[in-house]
């Protein structure tokens, strides 16, 4: 009999906790990042999954709703990272883990890396290039229903790579392990297999096409960070992408693999370490986002002065240079020519979890406080073309909604302790605390 009523109350929590309730926020600060302005003692009402109402004043619950008080926190949209490595995190055996771990247990430590993410007040993300082919498409059904905890997951799937460049991951293998990969594993050699490569990811679930068009700070075999595409084998994947209404994001660290990425017309330029004035300009024409990834580019300058010993430090690009100077450059003039900039951290190379302080970095740079924010919210919305549901606390929109203490626009560090985290109408954390459903089961 015990056993029967514990079973009864155990279906009867899975049934209820997680899902969308009906709430009103009193919010004593909102900040309104479609019309850039703060507005004081708010009611945001939510409705199942959905904002129903954004009023001005504090307005009593009624009926079935429940209060939550966020009079003491300043409230905005759920944030949005668009460069994430939830499949995988830079460890010092990185590059041999690959030989060691299985496909499922890739997906069961990534879950760990999604829920920090989630928690940390990031409620969608772009998955920018699996360590496992298909487990950033696997994670993003998943999350979708329900079975774990994590962030809204738009994938790129494998990323790009042609023959011996960054991402052709049969790089530094003993050569009777190195194979062939092609276009199926994202290596590619010319127009057609570049076509077939995109075609590939479709198939496989991606949302978008991630193309590591040079090489970086971190790789198995010291390739610099010269351009690695042929501008035909690049046009062919953004004209190949668009018939498949995919956006296309490059990583391009030098200036002529930057020149290569804007004249192939591709959506988004992936840290644009070496971007100069000419090249900002053209970014800026042809209405190129630029997601900068601060956070990532000065680990990596970390670990190489502090000397950090492993694979990972042996990997370091043998181009010297104090990066972490030049990409605070590189962001100051893109600001100073009005590049549209875009939220992107690219944790994976440093810590899942610790991706707002790239919010802290972007402001010592130079950016204001509000359009930091407003890139991690509705600018990243547009990057995706998802403005219409996310972004923004508007009525209509899902309800994506977090809140820290304090006041951000006076002290952006405190976007690295958010204190409450909707998505999708759940709520995950609330005052500081992990309230964390159960899954669909």
């Amino acid at each position: 009999m015990k056993t029967r009523i514990l079973f009864t109350l155990m279906l009867c929590l899975s049934s209820s906790v997680g899902m969308a309730a009906d709430y009103v926020l009193h919010a004593g600060s909102m900040i309104d990042v479609a019309a850039g302005r703060v507005a004081e003692e708010v009611t945001i009402t939510v409705s199942g999954n959905r904002i129903t109402a954004v009023e001005q004043g504090y307005r009593a619950p009624s009926g079935g709703e429940q209060l939550i008080d966020l009079k003491g926190h300043t409230v905005m949209p759920g944030l949005m990272d668009m460069h994430v490595h939830l499949t995988t995190e830079m460890s010092p055996q990185m590059f041999t883990e690959k030989f060691l771990m299985e496909s499922a247990d890739y997906a069961y430590r990534a879950k760990v890396f999604a829920e920090r993410t989630l928690l940390a007040g990031f409620t969608t993300v772009r998955e920018m290039g699996d360590q496992d082919r298909n487990l950033g498409a696997s994670m993003k059904r998943a999350i979708a229903k329900g079975y774990i905890h994590g962030p809204r997951i738009y994938t790129a799937g494998k990323g790009l790579a042609t023959t011996g460049g960054l991402a052709d991951y049969s790089n530094g293998l003993r050569h009777e392990y190195m194979g062939n990969p092609g276009p199926v594993e994202g290596v590619i050699n010319g127009p057609l297999s570049a076509r077939q490569a995109v075609r590939q990811r479709f198939k496989d679930g991606a949302d978008l096409i991630k193309i590591n068009l040079t090489g970086g700070s971190i790789n198995p075999r010291q390739v610099g960070f010269g351009p690695q595409w042929a501008l035909d084998e690049l046009e062919a994947v953004v004209k190949t992408a668009a018939d498949y209404n995919m956006i296309v994001a490059a990583h391009a660290v030098s200036a002529e693999g930057i020149e290569r990425a804007i004249l192939a017309g591709v959506t988004s330029l992936e840290h644009g370490t070496f971007l100069d004035q000419r090249l900002a300009r053209m970014m800026k024409e042809k209405g190129i986002a630029y997601v900068p990834t601060l956070t990532a580019i000065k680990w990596i300058g970390t670990l190489e002065d502090e000397g950090e010993e492993g694979e990972v430090a042996e990997s370091m690009s043998g181009e010297r240079v104090d990066i972490s100077a030049q990409i605070d450059r590189a962001f100051a003039l893109a600001y100073k020519e009005g590049v549209w900039i875009v939220f992107g951290s690219d944790a994976g190379v440093f810590p899942n979890g610790m991706n707002a302080n790239e919010f802290v970095y972007m402001v010592n740079a130079g950016m204001k406080p509000l359009e930091a924010i407003q890139s991690a919210t509705i600018e990243a919305a547009k990057l995706l073309r998802i403005e219409e549901s996310v972004g923004s606390i508007e009525t209509g929109k899902l309800a994506d909604i977090v809140a820290v203490q304090g006041d951000p626009l006076a002290d952006i560090a405190v976007m690295k302790s958010v204190s409450f985290v909707m998505q999708d109408g759940i709520v995950y954390k609330q005052d500081g605390a992990v309230v964390m459903p159960i899954g669909n089961l």
